[in-house]
């Protein structure tokens, strides 16, 4: 019953991680069936032979109970609960479809509410631990080859800082899609969904670049490369940045930089929709993100009062 649950995942376009996950949830959620009513549901992967009639026999009172003990007993996060709720759904919408149930006990069911939170940024503390770490590199550097690595490593990150582009984005980006001038530039990212864009280069961005261009190998059309001049990697930046992270004291990724790239225009005063179009996202809900106070906004808030 799971493997035909599983297909039918599948089938829908889920992710192997979401099926993968969904048939554990599903798999406690008959053991916790089978303990709480001692019939119909076989437990673990075994749902069959009496799984039809498990299916069948599953109430709204039996999936409220669920998500109960999920938060009581199993101390499970809201983010958990949902997800073995959303297995469930998923789950009798295969039942439905296969003829095994015409009923949907989880109609009424809500997810366990969500406090909406900020996504990570860095604040301007640790925008400055890091930029000063790499500096660190720079004035560390004895040979050309290290030279060249913490130069381009601060190009890297300077513009993930001033751009927001994705590691995929910064990864792919080639020679020709970038243009500097003197008093101006910008970069042709392709993004997702094959839906591209125009990034404006500031001040920083610019002179950044243009010291990585003047000294990056020859060979390759893409803008960043490795040490032998081949191209990075997602999971080479990723480890590139873990590693700087680490050593400024900071928790680092390329998503938490793009972030930092959004709250900083947010907090300049730049309107959402110009946030959205420099980000590429296609809905300004997905935007609206960044207005959501962190952890220090809050802070700072309640240090006004003692003014």
């Amino acid at each position: 019953m799971l493997d035909n649950f599983a297909e039918y995942l599948q089938s829908q376009g889920r992710a192997p991680a979401t099926v993968k996950g969904y048939r554990a949830d599903l798999a406690a959620f008959s053991r916790w069936f089978e303990q709480s009513n001692g019939t119909y549901a076989t437990g673990g992967e075994a749902l069959a032979p009496q799984g039809e009639a498990f299916v069948g026999a599953v109430t709204p009172t039996d999936i409220r109970e669920y998500k109960q003990f999920l938060m009581t007993n199993k101390k499970a996060s809201p983010a958990t609960v949902n997800r073995h709720l959303a297995a469930i759904r998923a789950w009798i919408a295969w039942a439905r479809a296969n003829g095994l149930t015409d009923y949907n006990p989880a109609n009424g069911v809500k997810d366990v509410e969500q406090q909406k939170l900020a996504p990570q940024w860095l604040d301007k503390r640790q925008q400055a631990a890091l930029l000063k770490e790499l500096e660190r590199d720079l004035a560390a550097a004895r040979t050309e080859s290290a030279n060249r690595q913490a130069v381009r490593d601060q190009a890297m990150v300077v513009l993930f800082l001033n751009t927001g582009l994705r590691v995929s984005e910064l990864c792919s980006l080639e020679l020709g899609s970038i243009t500097i001038s003197e008093r101006k530039g910008e970069i042709h990212v392709m993004g997702k969904g094959e839906k591209a864009r125009i990034i404006p280069l500031n001040n920083a961005a610019r002179s950044v670049l243009s010291e990585w261009l003047n000294l990056r190998p020859e060979g390759r059309k893409q803008a960043f490369v490795g040490k032998k001049g081949e191209p990075l990697t997602p999971s080479g930046v990723h480890r590139r940045l873990s590693e700087l992270g680490r050593r400024a004291g900071i928790d680092l990724s390329a998503h938490t930089l793009r972030h930092t790239f959004a709250k900083n225009l947010v907090d300049a005063g730049v309107t959402l929709e110009k946030v959205a179009s420099l980000l590429g996202h296609s809905s300004l809900d997905t935007t609206r993100v960044y207005t959501t106070p962190g952890k220090a906004d809050l802070e700072k808030a309640v240090r006004a009062l003692d003014d």
